[in-house]
């Protein structure tokens, strides 16, 4: 615990910061001091779903072309209204002519079919059926110019700050571009918004109108604990891939694009979570209500308040770093009473060599009172002379 020589208001306080030798981190959200893995994509970016730290970044606020991979946009429109109750996986919607001549991927509906939302979902999700998502489109919005302004004006209060959709499917259109961090900040949201429908995206194969396709997702049936989310391809933008991949309660979700093959695609991305999950552990430090310190107190009717952190502290780092991480209390020392519960009055510090030093709010467990004035000046007194005695016998 942080302890501080007690001083009178007139002296200057002093920082005091209690380092306890508990493993290694890096800031949330900071990338690692080594990211000492390169990668052929032209935007890349892979981070931890829980704390979002990042642990490889590359072009990451590029506006890049996203091609299917703004389909996860189109669902996450669809889930939302899932969701709200205003439709239903068993309702029913028609196909168009235009849905239904839509070229590329196909989910290979009919003309003046009614497809249910389930099978439409499937169909995007699995099959990156362009025709399905202007059936959703349609349906859902009047037309596609519509739905496109719709995912766009959602997207942004999202999060998705540099997203412009132009159409519901990701076919090539310059003004129709994202950037890998607004995908990767579209994958989280989906994971965790709607956990009752990601598992759509995890599914290998989907069988419409008799014709039975494959996933092009390559982590599916790698050994990964992949399960998720959403590939893509187009010559301006190249081959890309949204995935998920989950182990031992641990989730990384990887971004990459401009990729020349498949054959890349699918060997880059498994490198790349290999890698992150290999080098990289999340580690908890504290939970929410914990008593980090105590700290003295100047002049109080308790000698001593405690240091509480109000939010759980899940940490990720590289895990040959662990032992070299520094986490104490810092603070200015013996804190005047009084002092209010839930006030904030010291900082929580975590460093390691080669990171940014990670700052998070203490509060005061407990409130302490102001000392009466004849009190005030006994404790004033009791310091003078046995604080200096104190401090004599250490001098000697």
């Amino acid at each position: 615990m942080p302890s501080a020589v007690l001083q009178t208001p007139s002296m200057t306080y002093h920082k005091v910061l209690a380092c306890a030798l508990v493993g290694a981190l890096f800031c949330l959200a900071a990338p690692p001091p080594a990211a000492a893995i390169e990668t052929q994509a032209k935007q890349a970016l892979l981070v931890d779903f829980e704390t979002g730290a990042v642990l490889l970044e590359k072009n990451a606020d590029e506006s890049m072309a996203p091609s299917s991979m703004s389909k996860l946009m189109t669902i996450y429109m669809v889930f939302e209204r899932l969701r709200d109750g205003r439709l239903s996986l068993e309702d029913r919607l028609p196909v168009s002519t235009k849905a239904w001549r839509k070229g590329g991927s196909k989910m290979f509906v009919k003309e003046k079919d009614k497809v249910s939302v389930e099978d439409l979902i499937r169909g995007v999700v699995v099959q990156s059926g362009n025709d399905a998502c202007i059936v959703i489109a349609e349906n859902l919005s009047g037309d596609e110019d519509a739905f496109a302004r719709e995912m766009t004006e959602r997207g942004h209060e999202l999060g998705l700050e540099n997203s412009v959709f132009k159409n519901s499917t990701g076919w090539p259109d310059l003004g129709h571009t994202m950037t890998s961090r607004d995908l990767a900040i579209l994958a989280q949201r989906t994971i965790r918004d709607f956990p009752e429908y990601f598992h759509y995206y995890a599914e290998k194969n989907f069988t419409y109108n008799g014709i039975r396709q494959g996933n092009r997702n390559p982590l599916l049936y790698k050994n990964l604990g992949a399960d998720g989310l959403k590939t893509g391809h187009t010559k301006l933008g190249g081959f890309g891939l949204v995935a998920s991949a989950e182990r031992k309660d641990r989730r990384l979700i990887l971004v990459l694009n401009g990729l020349p093959s498949i054959k890349v695609r699918s060997k880059e991305s498994e490198r790349l979570l290999e890698w992150g999950f290999r080098e990289f552990n999340n580690y908890r430090l504290f939970s929410a209500g914990d008593t980090v310190a105590q700290a003295a107190v100047w002049l109080g009717d308790a000698d001593q308040v405690p240091l509480v952190i109000e939010n759980d502290l899940v940490i990720t780092m590289p895990k040959k770093s662990r032992r070299k991480m520094k986490v104490g209390a810092r603070f200015e020392g013996p804190l005047p009473a009084p002092i209010r519960a839930g006030h904030e009055v010291a900082l929580l510090e975590v460093s390691a060599p080669g990171f940014e030093t990670l700052e998070i709010p203490l509060v005061a467990g407990e409130g302490v009172g102001r000392l009466g004035p004849l009190e005030r000046v006994v404790s004033a007194l009791h310091f003078l002379i046995w604080g200096s005695l104190n401090k004599l016998k250490q001098q000697q």
